[in-house]
């Protein structure tokens, strides 16, 4: 499902505070400014096994939401998950942690949030829950949300609201 991406601020203009606003100041790391989708989530925690999976089925224009629990350690994402996230019709990717690669994710036409970039890699165990309400930067994500972003920020359209 595509949806069109919309600049938060003229969302939270229409919507006020019925739309969910995440407080959590993310970095653009991905080529892509400006992006939308339905939510898909993902919660981790310093492996990124699970996320490699998801990304490689189609996304169908969603936007996965990843809780890495913040953490600065380990990136979830590098240049061969980002790029497949792409090539399988993923809209973006909002990463709660770091990535890596950032010089090839920023060549990338996806749209990638991030706390931060380091080096290392994360586990692989494939530890993790798929499609769980997860809360960051005090926004619930829930799949089936729709969840708008752009350098102004990220905001969360609860399933069932009227379409923006």
């Amino acid at each position: 499902m595509t949806v069109m991406p919309i600049p938060t601020a003229d969302l939270y203009d229409q919507y006020g505070e019925a739309l969910g606003l995440c407080t959590t100041a993310f970095r653009r790391i991905g080529g892509r400014a400006v992006f939308a989708g339905p939510v898909r989530t993902l919660s981790c925690h310093e492996d990124n096994a699970l996320l490699r999976e998801l990304v490689n089925t189609p996304g169908e224009g969603a936007v996965l939401v990843v809780d890495g629990g913040g953490s600065p350690r380990t990136a979830l994402v590098g240049d061969l998950i980002a790029g497949a996230a792409y090539r399988n019709g993923w809209a973006g990717l909002i990463i709660n942690g770091s990535v890596r690669d950032s010089e090839a994710l920023g060549r990338l036409d996806l749209g990638i949030k991030a706390l931060g970039t380091i080096p290392r890699k994360s586990g692989k165990t494939g530890a993790g829950t798929v499609d769980v309400p997860v809360t960051i930067g005090e926004v619930t994500f829930r799949p089936g949300d729709t969840v708008y972003a752009d350098d102004d920020g990220v905001a969360v359209l609860p399933a069932g609201s009227p379409a923006a």
